[in-house]
């Protein structure tokens, strides 16, 4: 909030109306052992003014660094509007609509929501929402040991090109409901997963295969094969996208001969900001059968007695969100107000500006990695088709080159060393529609100075 509106009266009087003595009663359930005594560490209270001042002092003493960053979070253009509707108030502050009567609003956008979001994937049904592509990413798990019946096993294959956070978060998930997840590697050559590899899983009890397009290192799987494997060997499909990218390529409703079961993925692109590391929202959508096992909220559209358009939470009770023994999740709550965002973000760019922005950031990585990979001691890692980001080699440490690139006022990229230690210095770059050609000669000058350089050394 902007302000904080309680005076001390203010306070006591509440404190009275309830019969506490002590705003600190209202924690007396918490063990004394987790209570900490004093905040050493918080500096004396600030005036407004003040406050204003010294955010303003961090915020210039940050600067603002040229990004080459993607690795699931992109920095794209969000129209001034977007976000000048987005926090109009009747959005801002809207809860879960559970009263349909008071929240036609709402339940109209996130119906809005639901139905771009089943156009842009190709699929069936969506719902709204889950908080971000990882935990999307762990709840489609889920869903799917939930609704293949042909399964037993509750066995995932999971590409290691997937996301390493989403890998890890879909992990720590679901360790404790029994989930079973087997990593596959990828084609050293490629950077992606091969067919003939998985031939080793025919006859075996699988239940879901999670398929990322494109994959963490940006590279392009062959989805249709892949996707008619898996139903040939009844396993059902996990399609992880990027929303941006769908614009172009072809949706996971389509592929192989019947289409991915569940799509889910990261929701940033779609008009939300970087703000270090979010908030941001998933976005999950499936085929109709699967429907029932779809968590979080879904709003159906009806019509009323007088024959108008309504809009309602459908398909699920208020129960399915709160009680844990009957709920499909534990999720109890959805990303709103991103939703809201993302959602004026389509409409206003349309079929034809999202095409745009996909093409325009596609574009922007080839022409980087081009000019990258003509500097002594940088190469390609992959071969074949990449989108919106990619992986180089270079003949030196990565860390090193980030630390003077950043010093050089630029964002160079991710280290996969951590990540994927077999590929040697390995860099992860990523270049959108926010990039020029002035940007992506600024790199090049200063990646191929700092070369030189350590050459020289």
């Amino acid at each position: 909030m902007a302000f904080i509106p309680h005076t001390a009266a203010d306070v006591e009087a509440m404190l009275g109306a309830i019969g506490v003595g002590s705003i600190e009663e209202l924690f007396d359930e918490i063990p004394e052992k987790l209570r900490i005594g004093s905040l050493a560490g918080v500096p004396p209270a600030l005036n407004e003014q003040q406050v204003g001042r010294l955010m303003s002092e961090r915020a210039r003493a940050d600067g603002t660094l040229l990004n080459f960053i993607g690795a699931g979070a992109y920095e794209h253009h969000i129209p001034a509007a977007v976000w000048a509707i987005t926090t109009r108030g009747e959005f801002y502050s809207a809860y879960t609509p559970y009263q349909a009567e008071a929240s036609q609003g709402t339940l109209q956008l996130i119906y809005e929501f639901q139905s771009m979001m089943a156009r842009l994937t190709g699929m069936h049904v969506a719902n709204a929402s889950l908080y971000d592509g990882a935990s999307a990413t762990a709840e489609a798990c889920l869903m799917a040991v939930r609704a293949n019946r042909k399964s037993r096993a509750a066995r995932i294959l999971v590409p290691s090109t997937l996301h390493p956070h989403y890998r890890r978060v879909a992990l720590n998930t679901t360790h404790n409901q029994g989930l079973q997840f087997e990593e596959l590697p990828y084609e050293a050559a490629g950077g992606v997963l091969s067919v003939a590899r998985l031939a080793r899983y025919a006859g075996t009890d699988v239940t879901a295969l999670v398929i990322a397009q494109p994959n963490f290192f940006g590279c392009l799987e062959d989805v249709d094969a892949l996707t008619d494997f898996a139903h040939a060997h009844n396993m059902l499909v996990i399609a992880v996208v990027n929303p941006t990218t769908l614009a172009l390529l072809k949706p996971p409703g389509e592929w192989g001969q019947r289409g991915a079961d569940i799509a889910v993925g990261e929701g940033q692109p779609l008009g939300v900001p970087l703000s270090s590391g979010g908030p941001y929202f998933g976005f999950m959508t499936a085929r109709q059968e699967h429907v029932r096992q779809m968590p979080g909220r879904i709003v159906g559209r009806t019509l009323d007695v007088a024959g108008k358009s309504g809009f309602t939470l459908t398909l699920q009770a208020r129960e399915q969100h709160i009680r844990r023994a009957k709920a499909t999740s534990n999720i109890c709550t959805n990303q709103g107000l991103l939703v809201t965002a993302a959602t004026i973000y389509m409409a206003l760019m349309g079929p034809q500006g999202l095409a745009r922005v996909a093409a325009a950031a596609h574009a922007r990585t080839r022409e980087l990695v081009s000019a990258l990979t003509r500097l002594p001691g940088v190469r390609s890692a992959f071969a074949g088709p990449h989108f919106h980001e990619a992986v180089l080699l270079l003949d030196r440490p990565v860390a090193p080159v980030l630390q003077g690139l950043a010093a050089r006022g630029i964002a160079g990229g991710l280290d996969l060393a951590a990540f994927y230690p077999e590929l040697g210095p390995a860099l992860l770059v990523c270049a959108t529609e926010t990039k020029t050609q002035d940007d992506l000669e600024r790199y090049r000058t200063c990646l191929g100075e700092l070369m030189q350089a350590a050459r020289a050394a």
